[in-house]
């Protein structure tokens, strides 16, 4: 009897210390991603939202709003630190995005099939997979947080989850937007000691995959620098996913620009503290 209150007591903690992946509150999980550790306003929720901290090896690496009726992100959130390193090459799907019962970090759909015995229907109730982005015309798979934001191996690979990905224009995609990801990203965060970022889209009208998969209207990117404990800066960018062009714009002109697109009330990306102009 001892034995089995002392197991349950230590079930008990885990319940407590154990973090799922899919969760109710970025607030009270994965925090460390959010300038302020405040997430984007409600202006962003939508009816089928899922808020998914991003776990890859037992370790959060960035945090993701996924749209399931959609099948896409509508924001991924992280923390901009560049590092070395090769592009991973495989994609990993979010088990807990089919219930809670299921593996508490990002696996290949491959595992999911053959050592837990899910159908891949059953997968694809939930979020995109691969097969959806197969056979696609002028359009691939976009990265929200690219790996090359990103410090080191593991960090890397979480980037690869189709959770965390949208179809993007594949001119734009390998073009300007890849150029504001690469070099303008770096030459503007030279003096920022922390950098955090909010990449997201806004749902589109159109679908691939035989009206699985939103293709979205626009890409847009923010980023707010902390220089120091009395200096801060932003900026950000936004572009339409049918064209090679990114408009750099202000914080403030960016959640202008998306409360009008979205549609459901003011859109506030970071805290208060970052500057808007």
């Amino acid at each position: 009897m001892l034995l089995v209150l002392v197991l349950l007591q230590v079930c008990l903690c885990c319940l407590r210390l154990g973090s799922t992946e899919v969760v109710t509150s970025f607030e009270n999980t994965c925090p460390e991603f959010f300038f302020g550790k405040t997430p984007p306003g409600d202006a962003l929720e939508t009816d089928s939202a899922a808020r998914i901290c991003q776990r890859y090896k037992n370790q959060y690496h960035y945090a993701t709003l996924y749209d399931r009726n959609q099948r896409i992100p509508i924001y991924s959130a992280y923390l901009y630190q560049p590092g070395d390193g090769k592009r991973p090459n495989t994609w990993m799907v979010e088990p807990q995005l089919m219930g809670s019962s299921y593996p508490k970090e990002m696996k290949t759909e491959w595992t999911l099939m053959t050592m837990l015995n899910v159908s891949q229907n059953e997968i694809k109730k939930s979020q995109a997979v691969l097969q959806d982005y197969k056979n696609l015309t002028n359009y691939n798979r976009g990265h929200l947080n690219p790996n090359g934001h990103q410090p080191n191996p593991d960090s890397k690979a979480s980037t690869f989850t189709l959770t965390n990905i949208v179809p993007q224009y594949e001119k734009l995609n390998g073009g300007q937007w890849n150029n504001y990801e690469q070099s303008i990203m770096a030459t503007r965060t030279a003096d920022c000691a922390e950098t955090y970022v909010v990449v997201g889209v806004v749902p589109g009208n159109n679908y691939i995959a035989k009206g699985r998969v939103n293709k979205p209207s626009h890409i847009w990117s923010a980023a707010c620098c902390v220089v120091d404990n009395n200096h801060r800066r932003s900026w950000a960018v936004i572009a339409e996913n049918d064209k090679n062009a990114v408009s750099l714009v202000t914080l403030g002109e960016l959640e202008e620009q998306l409360t009008g697109l979205y549609h459901k009330g003011t859109v506030s990306l970071f805290h208060s503290d970052c500057p808007r102009n």
